[in-house]
């Protein structure tokens, strides 16, 4: 069996899940054309741990980890099933390359697992494991936690990143939506080096990119796609399936690794 792509998606806001726009569209398109996998398992920029992390339940709950949004958005629920034996199966190729990971039996997915998926398989019949990120451990960490899992493609599970070409919540808010440039350089300079296949490059973004630290203040909606990445094939093609800037700032790009 061909393994399958890796993705990665730029989220977006939790509204993204009640109003997605041109983002919902291509999330959509790419769940119809990718078809329906044994499994996904996503990284999500909203949860974040010491050590690797998988979410073990055979049911996990829809988490509503935001506030202050309209009451439609806490009614929403995204009944997937879990997939315990890829909880497994993930910790056992994690620890084969020496990384010591653990499995949550309790946690549920955040909005930025379900938000994307909801649009993807909006049936919600595939089963989901969600993987934690570890900030503190770097960019290179998340090339590796993605290398490590590239077994599972095999099997037909899917591996997502989900978290945001560009990240300024503090832009976001004092710019009301007026376009910033440096959104779009940076997006740019990213795709560049991603079609290059340049990870040390992207690995090293804080010192090589173009407003690398006003893209990303702080570093966790990067990472998943350090992960996404890493669980792609050595001579991965990346497909930039989706581009925008969302309110002048927040770049939406999305990427399939085949």
């Amino acid at each position: 069996m061909v393994p399958l792509p890796s993705v990665f998606i730029s989220h977006g806001s939790p509204m993204h899940a009640l109003e997605a726009g041109p983002a919902g569209v291509a999330w959509a398109a790419l769940g119809k054309r990718l078809g329906k996998p044994k499994a996904i398992l996503i990284a999500s920029a909203h949860w974040e741990t010491n050590l690797p992390m998988v979410t073990g339940s055979d049911r996990p709950a829809t988490i509503h980890d935001f506030s202050g949004f309209p009451e439609p958005l806490y009614k929403l629920r995204y009944n997937a099933p879990g997939a315990p034996t890829v909880a497994q199966k993930a910790q056992r190729l994690l620890k084969a390359e020496g990384v010591t990971a653990a499995i949550d039996g309790c946690r549920g997915l955040d909005h930025g697992a379900w938000a994307p998926l909801l649009y993807m398989y909006p049936d919600a019949d595939v089963p989901v494991v969600q993987i934690s990120l570890q900030p503190g451990l770097g960019t290179r960490h998340h090339l590796r936690l993605g290398r490590a899992l590239r077994k599972l493609e095999e099997d037909n599970v899917l591996v997502i990143g989900s978290g945001h070409m560009t990240h300024n919540l503090r832009d976001w808010m004092r710019g009301q939506g007026q376009p910033q440039p440096y959104a779009e350089e940076f997006s740019e300079w990213v795709r560049d080096r991603i079609e290059a296949h340049d990870a040390d490059a992207l690995a090293d973004y804080r010192s090589r990119a173009p407003h690398a630290t006003r893209a990303h203040p702080t570093d966790e909606h990067f990472l998943p796609l350090f992960f996404a990445l890493g669980a792609a094939r050595d001579y991965y093609k990346a497909e930039r399936f989706f581009s925008s800037i969302d309110a002048g700032v927040l770049s939406m790009d999305a990427y399939v690794f085949h």
